[in-house]
């Protein structure tokens, strides 16, 4: 058993608050260190501090949570429904956010059982999954050199995506590559922007666009990372304006710039790529944007970019 007792938590607020390692907290209680490692995470204030008193109260009111039978219930079928087709919330971000308000939920594992046996039947929920089940392989296509570009083996390791102000940037396409939006993701916290280009590929005219939507952000603005597109040929007039530095990933490199890749699959849920992009308004765009950024985020201990972002901005 791995469920730990009250006097095991006071000696670990005790030795924790001496100094002592989680090995050896660990060996001191009898414990793998991963037990108290979980616990220190779970149960610590919102100033990250492990009280025991406040860790105790943490533990007993989840257990009295989860005395209640977490059956599928119908109550817990509308609340899946609900967040799925209006918010399209992925299955952990529903478990996370009922198990931070303390709503009925069971588990991420469940929910997906709960979504194929509906696709089975004939439903449509399984839509509502950014991957709707599937999972594709993306195609490799030719590399463009771009001149003068900054590879982002130069690029500060600072900029890991714990700090903020460091953004990746890239395009989604319209079907036949006619049409392209940009899209643009700060690291840190996962807050997005997206545009509609007017002149699709132009280099010239998506650096203008760039400088336009992160102008606001100056002077948080560290980095940007992108991929070699020819697109993104006019980097340097967007490092003038902006005042920061433009590092390129590795050709084939897309986890290189992993956070905006993931980004554009949500968009994805929203404009399909045989969608033509004039079908969509630029208010509807925003609309989009705005709804993946309210999405809670594990990441944000279930909080959402939106709010994150703008706490950030603040301070």
């Amino acid at each position: 058993m791995s469920q730990l007792t009250r006097e095991q938590r006071y000696t670990i607020s005790v030795m924790y608050k001496e100094g002592y390692s989680q090995k050896n907290i660990a060996l001191a209680i009898n414990k793998d260190a991963s037990v108290i490692s979980r616990e220190l995470k779970r149960n610590r204030t919102d100033k990250g501090k492990y009280i025991f008193k406040f860790a105790q109260m943490c533990s007993d009111i989840r257990k009295e949570r989860f005395k209640k039978c977490r059956k599928l219930t119908g109550e817990v079928r509308n609340r899946i429904d609900r967040y799925m087709t209006q918010e399209q919330w992925s299955p952990d971000q529903i478990v996370g956010y009922c198990k931070k308000k303390g709503y009925n939920m069971v588990s991420v594992a469940r929910i997906y059982q709960y979504i194929r046996a509906d696709k089975v039947a004939g439903g449509t929920l399984y839509k509502h999954c950014r991957h709707q089940l599937k999972h594709r392989k993306r195609p490799v296509g030719k590399h463009f050199p771009i001149k003068d570009r900054i590879s982002i083996d130069e690029r500060s390791s600072f900029a890991d995506g714990t700090r903020f102000g460091d953004w990746e940037m890239d395009l989604i396409v319209g079907p036949k590559n006619k049409d392209a939006m940009l899209t643009l993701v700060e690291r840190s916290v996962g807050y997005t922007i997206i545009k509609k280009l007017k002149h699709g590929k132009n280099s010239k005219s998506l650096a203008k666009t760039v400088v336009q939507l992160l102008l606001p952000y100056k002077r948080f603005l560290r980095t940007i990372t992108t991929d070699n597109g020819p697109e993104f040929a006019d980097h340097k007039t967007i490092a003038k304006r902006l005042n920061t530095k433009v590092y390129f990933a590795h050709p084939y490199s897309s986890w290189e710039k992993g956070l905006i890749e993931y980004t554009n699959k949500l968009y994805r849920q929203y404009i399909p790529k045989n969608k033509p992009f004039k079908n969509y308004t630029d208010k509807e765009i925003i609309q989009i944007q705005y709804k993946i950024n309210r999405r809670p985020r594990k990441k944000l201990n279930y909080s959402t970019p939106l709010r994150e972002f703008f706490i950030a901005l603040q301070i």
